[in-house]
């Protein structure tokens, strides 16, 4: 697993590797329902949702845009991790 350091925080790098590649390229650059599920599918790949995947989502979920649906599903998502 790799990681990236931002502002002194651990981050997981697949994770903001895979929200970056799903709003870069064609689209309307935000994160749809989708690619919601994706992250969330990745995050979960092990045992459980580490703490640092959980940061790493919250992270997400201030730094990326979301399509109004898709920010309703990561909300729910989150809240339920």
């Amino acid at each position: 697993m790799a990681y990236v350091t931002i502002d002194g925080v651990k981050f997981e790098k697949e994770l903001l590797d895979l929200a970056e590649k799903h709003t870069t390229g064609r689209g309307e650059g935000k994160l749809a329902k989708d690619e919601v599920a994706d992250l969330f599918k990745s995050a979960a790949d092990g045992p459980g949702v580490t703490d640092t995947e959980k940061a790493t989502l919250k992270y997400i979920r201030g730094k990326f845009q979301f399509t109004d649906a898709a920010a309703a599903d990561f909300d729910k998502a989150f809240a339920a991790l």
